[in-house]
């Protein structure tokens, strides 16, 4: 029987760095597969952009208070999804954030201070995900208003890990990584039979992981205010708005999540940076299957009752 080999790729799909590692029986063998879950990523990145006016999400855009548009079953079942995170993070997550402007809050060096409440909340008047309508018997969106933007970029990344995940099992691969700019998934053992072991960045030092966990058959996905942020009168605030205000949260420097989807993983790590430590612990110790580490902007470290940081 061969030797098990290990399959590397790195390149940029969906605006950000994807990974693929591979344990197959042959070089060739991982590469194939590899090429199938690139194609998939890039099915996907074509029906959600926002960018190209061939996408559906594009046209819903577009249609905004004007008319439904039909698109496929995917970006139905993608959006119902989604909207399910909006009910039970009461609004934290929202797809519908695409319509703020993102010039009042570049996050610059030179950004000293923030917008007045009153220009925030105007900025964020057309973030509702119930004002995403949908009609599954005729396969439609409606967005109620016009100037109503949704955008899958708290989600779609994740949901492609997942589905690259499923095609490189179809194409036979036992054991791998799947990592879209840090919201990854995992399956099988490495190589040597070991578990598949992931470090929890430190804030401070993001190429300095200050913990590690085993991530076998699982995915988790970080968020975090390290790498863009901006401090005000000696307050640090996140590239992270809060939908309902419109204005920078403060107070959490990092959430990771950690469960067996990635899309999942993905949609909840930023809205428990929006609900705080408090708030976000209690969610999260409600849902099943889905674990999480909370790093504040004072460098404590909390963890749900689920798990186990090593």
């Amino acid at each position: 029987m061969p030797t098990p080999v290990s399959v590397h790729r790195q390149l940029k799909l969906m605006g950000n760095r994807f990974e693929f590692t591979v344990i197959a029986e042959s070089e060739q063998e991982g590469n194939i597969a590899i090429d199938a879950a690139i194609a998939e990523v890039k099915r996907i990145e074509d029906l959600l952009t926002t960018f190209s006016n061939t996408s559906q999400t594009y046209q819903i855009n577009e249609f905004a208070g004007l008319q439904s548009v039909k698109v496929s079953n995917e970006i139905i079942g993608l959006i119902e999804r989604a909207n399910r995170i909006s009910e039970i993070t009461d609004g934290a997550f929202d797809i519908s954030y695409g319509s703020i402007d993102k010039r009042l809050w570049n996050f610059d060096p030179h950004m000293t201070e923030l917008p007045d409440q009153e220009t925030a909340l105007k900025a964020v008047r057309l973030i509702n995900y119930r004002n995403v309508i949908l009609d599954k018997a005729n396969t439609t969106v409606f967005l109620k208003n016009k100037g109503m933007r949704i955008g899958f970029g708290g989600i779609g990344k994740g949901y492609a890990a997942d589905k690259a995940k499923q095609v490189l099992q179809q194409k036979g691969i036992k054991s791998g990584i799947v990592n879209a700019a840090g919201d990854l998934i995992t399956w099988g053992t490495q190589a040597n039979g070991q578990p598949w072991t992931v470090g929890i960045a430190d804030p401070e030092q993001t190429n300095r992981p200050f913990s590690s966990l085993k991530i076998s058959d699982m995915a988790i996905a970080t968020s975090g205010s390290y790498e863009k942020n901006v401090t005000i009168n000696g307050k640090r605030y996140s590239h992270t708005i809060d939908p309902k205000t419109g204005l920078p949260v403060t107070g959490v420097k990092s959430v990771s999540i950690i469960c067996p989807s990635a899309e999942l993983a993905d949609a909840l790590a930023t809205p428990v940076i929006v609900m705080g430590v408090k708030v976000g612990l209690e969610l999260i110790n409600q849902i099943k299957h889905v674990a999480c580490i909370i790093i504040d902007d004072d460098d404590q470290v909390f963890t749900s009752d689920n798990i186990n940081i090593i």
